[in-house]
């Protein structure tokens, strides 16, 4: 019994030894994995170990590795699959679960425990299946558990901190070699420093450089090789794969990998041929664009993933330079045929379409600005107006009797206007006639009493009251005021004046003809210079301002009227078209007279250019 209990503890040390040494284990994640979850089933002295992968905001889990590999019958049942999920989530929740499985609970148990990781997005959970169990051994299953559920942890931060010291270290080779490379002044030899550096430090056969000299890669440097014929069968094959790898933009490993999906039919052909074992071609890319390819061969072994990472550091920072010694590196002619070119193909390409669409924009507008032309128009404001006005007086003095028409009325000829009150005419009306009957009959009496005398002053007063009664009825024909022509009365709104004396010449209203209208214009002394009789344009009425009438120039005052705003010039223009029924005399608006086409900058700019030369005028 004793001997058994030493045995056991002997093979408990083992494992628990095998475990920690996972905490410093080197290797690839695959076997990491497998060893621990071997020796984590053999901890717990559980049938079979299964560790289980989620994402913790999908929930869904992923049965990353099983040992042994063959698992039992049980596991293949979906309740137990499901029992499976089941503790793998409540061990995320509390760090560990466990839960009874087969009929009624007497088959075994699930054990799960929270893995600890150093990755926060995902989580690791290790479910075992044990035979038998009890509540005793569950307990102190997971406590053997507890004890190694960080290795994962251990060996992931150990894994970090080689690729952290990994990449330092091809980090500062990389500055090493660029401390080299700024050493150089022309590129031919930094290409050939660049080449043996790289083919030294990485034990390789050859390292050749192909750089894009048109639309193929021509190589340019090959270590340990000072000079070399381009017409050689291996330069040409050289850059046979070269190109493969250019054209795909990736470093193209040969011997091929399985999981490979690129094309390596040059390679393939280079390795049978120049009996090469391990190729890899690596492009050099400025501004994210592939302009060289660093092809490497060796025969002592393959290259590893770490030495492919640091090939890629060292081409990465090596890249700017030797691309500004290679465009440095030559004749003037090259220097400013490949500046036209690049230049072209920034101007005209694909990329920046917002800017380069700005900058069209910008210069046609320059362009406008500078070569185009414009109808350029003088405004000016207008007045409507008419040299038909009549004036219409009080015929002789009376009393406002009634007032026809208001002022904006339409009125045809003869149509009343006002009429005056007649009462006290027509009082003279008959005292004319009575006097006119008896200075009649005086004369007749007078000529039967053959009183010369008297009778021709009867004649006379007759004469007088017959002279009175015209008068009389004259003004009693004249007493309604009439329109002298058709028009629109723009002046005499006297209906407040009913009953109020006129004296004889007063005018009353003014009567305007409509069908003689013309619009008078007043442009500014700086732009009448412009303007000749022969021109045309278009006004706007204030209260219209959405129409447009034409006007033609006709008449030009030749003497500046004196306003407020400056001095003016009074110019008159036509309608060619008929008037609307609408229109008033007195109406304004704008008007604008076409006076040819300008340049577009000058039509911007002349205001504020006279402006200037007045004011700046020494």
């Amino acid at each position: 019994m004793a001997i058994q209990l030493e045995d056991r503890t002997t093979d408990l040390d083992r494992i628990i030894a095998t475990l920690e040494e996972l905490r410093r284990f080197t290797g690839p994640p695959g076997e990491f994995w497998a060893a621990f979850l071997q020796g984590a089933t053999r901890l717990a002295e559980a049938q079979c170990g299964l560790l289980m992968i989620s994402d913790p905001e999908e929930n869904v889990w992923q049965h990353a590795g099983m040992w042994p590999a063959q698992a039992p019958a049980i596991f293949r049942g979906a309740e137990t699959r499901e029992k499976i999920h089941s503790v793998a989530s409540a061990s995320v929740d509390r760090g560990y679960a466990w839960e009874a499985i087969g009929p009624k609970g007497k088959t075994g148990a699930l054990l799960g425990i929270r893995l600890k990781l150093h990755e926060e997005d995902r989580v690791g959970v290790a479910v075992f299946l044990l035979e038998s169990y009890s509540r005793k051994r569950v307990d102190n299953t997971f406590v053997r558990l507890n004890l190694v559920a960080d290795i994962p942890a251990f060996y992931q931060l150990g894994r970090l901190a080689r690729q952290a010291q990994s990449d330092v270290v091809q980090f500062a080779d990389a500055l090493d070699l660029m401390v080299l490379l700024n050493a150089e002044k022309k590129f031919v030899a930094a290409a050939m420093t660049f080449c043996n550096e790289l083919a030294a430090r990485f034990q390789c056969d050859r390292i050749s450089l192909g750089w894009l000299k048109g639309d193929y890669v021509r190589v340019r440097a090959v270590s340990h090789m000072e000079r070399f014929e381009k017409k050689m069968d291996a330069v040409q094959k050289l850059e046979g794969i070269m190109e493969e790898a250019f054209d795909q933009d990736e470093e193209i490993l040969w011997p091929r990998p399985r999981e490979s999906t690129f094309v390596s039919r040059e390679h393939e052909a280079f390795s049978r041929e120049m009996g090469s074992d391990d190729i890899v071609p690596l492009p050099i890319r400025l501004e994210d664009k592939p302009v060289a390819v660093l092809t490497c061969e060796r025969s002592s072994g393959p290259f590893e993933e770490n030495e492919i990472r640091a090939l890629r550091v060292a081409c990465d920072q090596a890249a700017r330079r030797l691309g500004d010694l290679e465009r440095r590196d030559r004749w003037f002619g090259a220097r400013m045929l490949t500046a036209t070119r690049e230049g072209l193909a920034k101007l005209i390409g694909v990329e920046h379409t917002f800017a380069k669409l700005i900058g069209i924009v910008v210069c046609a507008a320059l362009a406008f600005l500078l070569f185009g032309k414009l109808p350029y128009r003088v405004e000016a404001p207008f007045l409507l107006k008419t040299d038909d006005v009549a004036h219409i007086p009080a015929p002789f003095e009376g009393y406002i009797d009634k007032v026809h028409v208001k002022v904006g009325d339409r009125v045809t000829e003869s149509t009343p206007l006002l009429s005056l009150d007649t009462r006290e005419l027509l009082l003279e009306e008959s005292t004319a006639i009575a006097n006119q009957n008896r200075y009649s009959r005086e004369s007749e009496k007078a000529r039967a009493e053959n009183a010369l005398a008297d009778m021709k002053i009867a004649q006379s007063l007759e004469a007088q009251a017959r002279a009175q009664l015209a008068l009389v009825r004259h003004r009693l024909k004249h007493a309604d005021i009439r329109a002298p022509f058709d028009g629109i009365v723009v002046e005499g709104d006297l209906e407040e004046l009913l009953g109020a004396p006129v004296q004889k010449g007063d005018v009353l209203f003014k009567v305007s003809k409509l069908a003689d209208m013309y619009s008078e214009l007043k442009v500014d002394e700086r732009d009448i210079h412009e303007i000749n009789a022969t021109h045309t344009g278009e006004i706007s009425f204030i209260s219209r301002p959405k129409e447009k009438f034409p006007i033609t120039v006709f008449r030009i005052d030749p003497v500046a009227v004196v306003e407020e705003e400056g001095n003016v010039f009074l110019v008159r223009a036509e309608f060619p078209d008929d008037v609307a029924p609408w229109w008033r005399p007195g109406m304004s608006g704008v008007a604008k007279i076409d006076v040819g086409k300008r340049n577009v900058l000058w039509i911007l700019t002349h205001r504020t250019i006279d402006f200037l030369r007045i004011f700046l005028w020494w």
